[in-house]
């Protein structure tokens, strides 16, 4: 890895902010098609997503209190 990837991948793990460049639809190892994050179907999909890990988020804070 040069130190270019190195350096840009340090700086995308730092970030508080995710930013998806490509969604992967994968069959096994088999990769079969790329989805832009921008178009409807990425937006939905990242919107699953996103509404899943708040969710996960919630349910934990809510049972520690009780």
């Amino acid at each position: 890895m040069s130190e270019t990837e190195s350096a840009a991948q340090a700086a995308a793990e730092s970030s508080s902010q995710r930013v998806v460049t490509a969604i992967w639809e994968m069959q096994g190892r088999k990769h079969l098609r790329t989805i832009d994050p921008r178009s409807r179907q990425g937006r939905e999909i990242l919107n699953l997503y996103t509404t899943a890990d708040h969710h996960d988020e919630g349910q934990t804070s809510a049972g520690e209190t009780v």
